[in-house]
């Protein structure tokens, strides 16, 4: 079986797992899940706008973006959330986007808008964008550690990375996550002054900020892959690239749903 018929061969199970729960499919249209359309809200509201926008995950019903920091998905449920950051690889977001497209996985990306990679690969990620099934969050422009920096050079990381995710990708978001984690009252309160009120952590990790072998990578997800937890990973080394189908494999395993921070605390588009 070639690449593409074995991905999506593990994304029919996933499907189906979703299914022998009771859920509908992830990618049916909202009348296809029993419910009636969602009418429009005010202009500005965030959830109405989410809803008009997205077609998110069935019986996930999205928040208010919360003001602070989080570090886990609320509520219960089997939902998993993977966080890609970074991208000093072209060829690593590109294989992100087509193991996306390929997959029907739901990630959230926290570009650096330095690295080339998301300008070169921008017609393969509007999509997904477009349809919700990408998130995106600001990572800063260019990965300083801010808590090293004046509030006016946090302010222009911050501002030229939300510019430029605008002008690249059409979005508005509410989540912010500081390069390496490292953040406190200050920068968290410029970065909400700039339009990002939540501090986007994560309680889990593919442990790929350094180079790892497959079998290391694959050993960090069955660590950390389990109900409502957001799993940083990086799109830097390309080991991740050759490991799609496991981590696949592993979240139809454990019977997860994932879904962006997107589906779970509702954006402005």
């Amino acid at each position: 079986m070639d690449r593409r018929g074995f991905l999506l061969a593990l994304a029919a199970g996933v499907a189906g797992t979703a299914l022998a729960r009771g859920a509908a499919a992830p990618d049916a249209p909202p009348a296809a899940l029993g419910g009636p359309a969602a009418s429009p809200g005010p202009v500005g509201d965030p959830v109405a706008r989410w809803r008009q926008v997205h077609r998110g995950v069935p019986g996930v019903e999205p928040q208010e973006p919360p003001a602070g920091v989080v570090d886990a998905l609320p509520g219960e449920g089997d939902l998993l959330a993977l966080t890609i950051d970074d991208g000093t690889s072209s060829e690593v977001v590109a294989a992100f986007a087509r193991f996306a497209a390929d997959s029907g996985t739901r990630m959230t990306f926290f570009p650096n808008g330095r690295y080339r990679a998301w300008e070169d690969n921008a017609a393969l990620l509007r999509p997904l964008v477009d349809s919700g099934q990408v998130a995106l969050g600001n990572h800063t422009w260019s990965h300083p550690d801010l808590t090293t920096l004046g509030d006016a050079e946090v302010a222009e990381e911050i501002r030229r990375n939300r510019d430029f995710l605008r002008s690249t990708f059409g979005v508005e978001t509410p989540f912010f996550r500081p390069p390496f984690g490292a953040h406190d009252e200050r920068t968290d309160r410029i970065a909400a002054d700039l339009g990002h009120p939540t501090i986007a952590m994560w309680n889990g990790t593919l442990e790929d900020y350094r180079v790892l072998t497959a079998e290391e990578l694959v050993a960090a997800a069955r660590r950390w892959f389990s109900a409502r937890t957001i799993v940083v990973g990086h799109a830097n080394h390309p080991t991740v690239t050759t490991v799609y189908g496991q981590l696949l494999e592993l979240v139809a395993e454990r019977g997860l749903t994932t879904v962006t921070l997107a589906d779970v605390w509702a954006t402005r588009r």
